[in-house]
């Protein structure tokens, strides 16, 4: 029996939230925003149909905050939540308080969410459905002994993980009998602030993984297909930075395989709404189950530009409770496509972050560009949240097309008034490692001095290239219609145009 949505309230902020809205648009949807006191002038807000504010500025207090989402949800009567990814999106009580206020939960059910969410519980279903699963503990380790006891059967090197959690968050890599006990308790601590849940649990580790996530959809009639692979081994601190699709590493056969493994895992858990399998690959293609997001990710644009698939509409489809319109024979891959993630963040200095006001933006644009992004000349990027600004994604015919088509874009890409992490994609996208596509998960470690090496020139040009735009675009707001005031800036302009074209020559 199929329900019809009409309205949608996209519990969340940011570039997701935009993402999901411009397809609710699509299909004639309206959407129902919600704001902390501190994103009140987001451009989600003013892209929504509706908005409404839930709290202050922590996320425990507005976007954390079910009661208030529920109750934001009842007054707008919206049909269903839209929860995107990060905060509620893989939180089985919300989930379920949806259901019980009968409100469509775009997702899975809660059961869902609660038996792949926690780690153990994922891993044994894996293994009792026949899908390969990474070495390790079948249950949390209840205390130091057990930890100790098991990680001599597993044998080092191991990883010691968050069972609440993901995103890199809990989780420690010994490969020392005398670091077992203190990295057991940093993984613990780390696991109890960020997910409220200090278990953990033993894996053993592979050394130089490859990390291969595939698409999934289900919908609630039994049916499951895969949408191919993402390649997203380009991690720093277990955080993706860059992602492609279809992975250099991965051949027809292998992805058949791993397709075949990864509906098999769905199908386990009977599983409806868009998720991921993730896996890990060695270099000799064995691979194993790493776990399950049962939520969109945010390199699902990759997938949606070789494919050609909606994932958010298709999201919607099933909620609404309507059959899979697409078959396996349908899904091929056309093209080669990758994501860059745009932090506001200093690189040079251990990428910390960098809020503050946006003084100046240009998007990259041209064939094969899309730019998932929020954030807009005069807003201030707050500090409560991740700092992620922006997706920038490319398609081309070719990888080798698409990384040059990536270059000349970053390059395109000018933030000024905030750091970004922009300069250092670019030097991604040059490394020989990448270009050749012989790259695993330490890509980044290991090519650190290459990444991280100062381009003196070319940053000293583009710099005062953006300062000449700037104070350029500041002068034409001084003089425009009904303005009184009256250009400053005509000196430091026209020297910031001649150090520019000084600097081309020169160089």
């Amino acid at each position: 029996m199929t329900k019809r949505i009409t309205r949608v309230l996209v519990a969340n902020r940011g570039e997701i939230a935009l993402r999901v809205m411009r397809s609710c648009r699509e299909i004639g949807i309206q959407t129902i925003a919600v704001y902390s006191d501190v994103d009140r002038t987001s451009m989600h807000v003013r892209y929504a149909n509706y908005a409404y504010p839930i709290g202050e500025a922590p996320s425990n207090q507005s976007y954390l905050n079910i009661d208030k989402i529920i109750e934001v949800a009842k007054i707008s009567k919206a049909d269903a939540i839209h929860p995107g990814y990060g905060f509620l999106s893989e939180n089985a009580e919300f989930s379920k308080r949806c259901q019980e206020e009968g409100i469509i939960f775009i997702g899975p059910t809660p059961e869902i969410i609660s038996t792949m969410g926690d780690k153990i519980t994922a891993r044994t279903t894996m293994i009792n459905s026949g899908v390969p699963v990474v070495p390790g503990t079948k249950k949390n380790l209840e205390d130091d002994e057990m930890a100790l006891r098991v990680i001599k059967e597993v044998g080092l090197p191991v990883m010691i993980k968050a069972s609440a959690g993901g995103g890199g968050k809990g989780m420690r890599m010994v490969d020392k009998e005398e670091n077992i006990l203190s990295s057991l308790r940093a993984a613990r601590s780390e696991a109890k602030s960020s997910f409220g849940d200090d278990s953990v649990y033993v894996e053993k580790y592979i050394s130089s993984p490859h990390h291969i996530e595939f698409q999934i959809l289900g919908d609630q009639h039994g049916n499951v297909i895969h949408l191919c692979e993402r390649e997203c081994s380009v991690q720093r601190r277990h955080q993706k930075v860059v992602e492609e699709t279809p992975s250099p590493l991965i051949t027809p056969e292998l992805r058949k395989k791993m397709g075949q493994s990864a509906v098999e895992a769905a199908k386990a858990v009977n599983y409806h709404g868009a998720g991921t399998i993730e896996f890990l690959v060695d270099n000799d293609h064995n691979y194993y189950f790493l776990e399950m997001n049962t939520r969109l990710q945010v390199e699902h644009p990759i997938t949606e530009r070789v494919t050609g698939y909606d994932l958010v509409k298709a999201q919607i489809h099933i909620a609404e409770g309507r059959p899979l319109e697409i078959k396996q024979e349908d899904v091929f891959q056309f093209g080669h496509s990758i994501e860059c993630r745009i932090y506001a963040e200093d690189t040079d200095n251990n990428f910390m972050p960098s809020p503050g006001l946006i003084t100046h933006i240009t998007e990259p644009m041209g064939l094969g560009v899309r730019t998932d992004g929020y954030v807009y000349e005069g807003y201030e990027i707050p500090i409560h949240y991740d700092p992620m600004i922006s997706k920038l994604v490319i398609w081309a015919r070719t990888r080798a097309e698409a990384i040059e088509r990536m270059s000349r874009a970053l390059f395109e890409y000018k933030i000024t008034g905030v750091k970004t992490s922009i300069k250092f994609l670019e030097r991604i996208m040059e490394c020989p490692d990448f270009k050749e596509g012989k790259y695993d998960t330490h890509f980044i470690p290991n090519n650190e001095e290459f990444l991280m090496a100062p381009d003196t020139a070319k940053s000293r040009f583009e710099d005062l290239a953006i300062v000449a735009a700037f104070l350029d675009y500041k002068d034409k707001l001084k003089n425009a219609p009904g303005s009184n005031n009256i250009s400053s800036g005509t000196k430091w302009k026209e020297f910031g145009r001649r150090s520019a074209m000084h600097r081309a020559n020169k160089n």
